[in-house]
């Protein structure tokens, strides 16, 4: 019984151990906010005593200027299967991510995608550069803010606006992760909760999927 309690205790201790510097962090983020007038940088920002790895997300959506929780990137081939994801570790810019999705494809389908389209925020030139390097035969990452006249010409070509479309198609499998596989929000507690709530939410997707290919193929 004594050394049972002892176990208890010292889990007991652990807990206070990790929350009490979050506590104190919080106190002196309010102090210098409300008492102080400071603008604290989003970094040093505690946004969840007992979530600390939630982050803000700012969005250029109208109603939603700015969200909790964590960027997900979702690598998406033909067929609507994610073949890939990373939960972000920063709530910036993904640009830096494309590189790694196409190694990654790479590895586990034998080559370069035919087609690679991504939104406004994996764009920059040298992820395009490398991307063609690599093998994609059309690169479709449209620009950030106004672009030029010869931009403009790249981006209305009949193959551009082909595999535009397609990515804009992936914003219905995103709003069904979200409401039917629960990426709206995680019901499970700390970083690797949340890493395995995505997990098991997109393996649910992909398994549906897949069904679904099966048995449009067997009615055929």
């Amino acid at each position: 019984m004594r050394n049972h309690a002892d176990a208890g205790a010292g889990r007991l201790l652990e807990r206070f151990e990790h929350y009490m510097p979050l506590v104190e962090q919080g106190i002196t983020q309010a102090a210098r906010r409300v008492l102080e007038g400071e603008q604290v940088p989003a970094p040093e920002k505690l946004l969840s005593l007992f979530e600390e790895h939630t982050q803000i997300i700012t969005r250029q959506k109208m109603g939603k200027p700015r969200e909790f929780g964590r960027k997900v990137l979702i690598d998406e081939v033909d067929g609507g299967i994610i073949s890939r994801y990373e939960i972000l570790s920063e709530s910036g810019s993904e640009r830096l991510h494309l590189p790694e999705s196409l190694r990654v494809h790479q590895e586990r389908f034998g080559g370069a995608p035919f087609v690679l389209a991504g939104d406004r925020g994996l764009y920059s030139a040298e992820n395009e550069k490398t991307d063609q390097q690599t093998g994609v035969k059309h690169v479709v990452l449209p620009t950030n803010g106004k672009p030029s006249e010869k931009q403009k010409r790249h981006e209305k070509q009949r193959w551009f606006r082909r595999g535009f479309r397609y990515r804009a198609g992936i914003e219905g499998p995103i709003s069904v992760l979200n409401r039917a596989f629960g990426l709206d929000l995680c019901l499970d507690h700390g970083e690797e909760g949340m890493e395995r709530w995505v997990g098991w939410g997109i393996l649910a997707h992909n398994l549906r999927q897949i069904s679904r290919i099966q048995a449009s193929r067997q009615a055929a």
